[in-house]
């Protein structure tokens, strides 16, 4: 689109144009951005300050990153959008250890939060949480004791999060608990931020069953932090995307289940 084509006529549809471009992408140059959308490079850099500000694109020279990093991870708005179907596929899977009476850890990935969604169907329920979109999505349904844990709230992961010896986790034990994080490789998983892998450990510890959900993109990967090993986990969700020898090694720590991503059904 050149800048005499007429681009998106709202600002906030211009905005879905550069962060929808940028996560298809990865990345983008503010050129890149001005072309696309039509406007003039002023303001697509005033719309790139407003997209910053609001942690959904991570400004470098010249350009923004949508995409996170081994030593930054994306704001929970940002993530929401990204691989729904995976997510949905993961969720459809998880959602079938969980029984009526059960009480379930729910972490604050946007992941797991797939996941809230259904368990409706399987009240009465207690779900133990951090993340408020998980209260958002359960504070109406009859029959879910829902509680909230945490320390401070943080914007960009939409939760409380606090030092493990402030949340009074230890208190519980629960059921399940169902977790995902950024990367994972055949032995270990990972995170970018030490405070998310402490909060993360504890909750993970609270579960009598503890399950990771992951999608194909997060695996073969490495962040800066070491969270657990994946023999902490009794379960591990995968989408039908991994490389079956990875399946089979990570298989050596945890039972693996394989979720089927229906769009990709018959293309293997």
């Amino acid at each position: 689109m050149s800048p005499n084509t007429p681009g998106p006529s709202s600002r906030s549809a211009r905005q879905r144009m550069i962060l929808d471009h940028v996560l298809a992408a990865g990345s983008a140059t503010a050129a890149e951005l001005a072309e696309l959308t039509g406007r003039s490079p002023m303001t697509v850099h005033r719309d790139l300050e407003d997209l910053a500000a609001r942690q959904l694109v991570r400004k470098f020279h010249g350009g923004v990153s949508a995409l996170p990093t081994s030593v930054f991870e994306s704001s929970s708005e940002f993530r929401l959008h990204r691989r729904a179907e995976e997510k949905a596929a993961l969720a459809q899977v998880a959602e079938t250890f969980v029984e009526p009476g059960m009480s379930v850890m729910l972490d604050d990935s946007t992941t797991v939060l797939a996941l809230a969604g259904l368990v409706k169907d399987k009240a009465p329920l207690t779900v133990v949480s951090n993340y408020r979109q998980v209260l958002e999505t359960l504070r109406e349904t009859p029959d879910v004791h829902l509680i909230m844990i945490g320390g401070a709230y943080s914007r960009t992961h939409d939760s409380f999060i606090g030092p493990p010896d402030q949340t009074n986790l230890e208190a519980y034990a629960v059921d399940i608990a169902f977790q995902s994080t950024s990367t994972m490789d055949e032995r270990m998983t990972y995170h970018q931020e030490q405070d998310i892998v402490s909060m993360k450990r504890v909750m993970l510890q609270t579960g009598r069953r503890r399950v990771l959900m992951m999608d194909g993109s997060k695996v073969g990967h490495t962040s800066l932090h070491r969270f657990v090993p994946i023999a902490e986990f009794t379960d591990v969700i995968l989408t039908d995307d991994v490389d079956p020898g990875v399946v089979e090694r990570i298989g050596e720590h945890a039972t693996v289940h394989v979720a089927a991503v229906p769009s990709r059904a018959g293309i293997r």
